[in-house]
């Protein structure tokens, strides 16, 4: 039998998410009686561009640029949770609570952080809320990459940065099950709305195939309640490529005001 790579690796923490994630996960695979192959030492875009690929997460911004066309999406989750609904979420950007300034337009000249430069809510939707206020190309001082939205908060909580954009998914399960994390810090704004992060599946698939694996992950996902709780999920979207479309809109919005480039 032919194995599949089968990963959910967009929201693993705190640990309750992982294991809601792992659980979901276990089901859809048995429902649709496939065999999951070890993804151990591979990087995520290998995951995401492997021939062997039945279901993972990706993010939306890789999805339009280094994804585009490569890979087939399934569809997005339509999660119920503060600033996360209707099949969109947004990035809040986060400041010390402590800090006096209280505009984003007073942030100009700080230091920034960012998780990844491919990530469309630490960074894409950062760079077009901050493209109206930049000055000569330049909104901070300087920009740090911590590698994930977990230790960008914990940038700001040990005062390594000064402002940050958080995926709301991420915030709202950290705020809920792991508090200390967002203890001290505090909103300034929120950003544009954005399609929250696909389901995508390898690009070889049919239509067919792709519309029955995401019946059977809103079917495991009825029957598995507790997980859809703990996930605030309630069913996933059927969705495609252009969906993301207005990812790159907001990319092209940020260069068209002379920002392309978040520094």
């Amino acid at each position: 039998m032919t194995q599949h790579l089968a990963e959910l690796l967009m929201y693993v923490a705190p640990e309750p998410i992982r294991q809601a994630n792992e659980r979901w996960l276990a089901l859809i695979l048995e429902r649709l009686g496939a065999t999951r192959r070890d993804a151990e030492g591979l990087s995520l875009m290998d995951l995401w561009l492997s021939p062997n690929l039945l279901l993972t997460q990706t993010c939306g911004y890789p999805l339009m640029t280094a994804l585009r066309g490569k890979v087939r999406v399934l569809g997005r989750p339509r999660y119920e949770l503060p600033d996360s609904s209707a099949g969109n979420h947004c990035s809040l950007i986060l400041s010390r609570a402590d800090d006096p300034r209280r505009t984003l337009a007073d942030f100009h000249g700080s230091r920034g952080v960012i998780n990844g430069e491919d990530s469309n809510s630490g960074m894409n939707l950062l760079r077009h809320r901050l493209a109206p206020l930049h000055r000569d190309g330049r909104f901070f001082a300087q920009v740090g990459i911590s590698g994930s939205h977990r230790e960008s908060l914990r940038w700001l909580r040990e005062d390594r940065a000064d402002l940050a954009a958080i995926d709301s998914v991420t915030f709202a399960y950290l705020a809920r099950e792991a508090a200390e994390e967002v203890q001290g810090l505090r909103v300034v704004e929120r950003s544009a709305l954005s399609p929250t992060l696909p389901y995508i599946t390898a690009a070889s698939l049919s239509d067919e195939q792709a519309q029955e694996i995401r019946r059977v992950m809103n079917e495991t996902l009825g029957d598995l309640p507790e997980v859809a709780q703990v996930l605030g999920l309630q069913e996933v979207l059927a969705a495609d490529e252009s969906d993301y479309q207005i990812v790159l809109d907001y990319q092209l919005q940020a260069q068209a005001s002379g920002y392309g480039l978040l520094r």
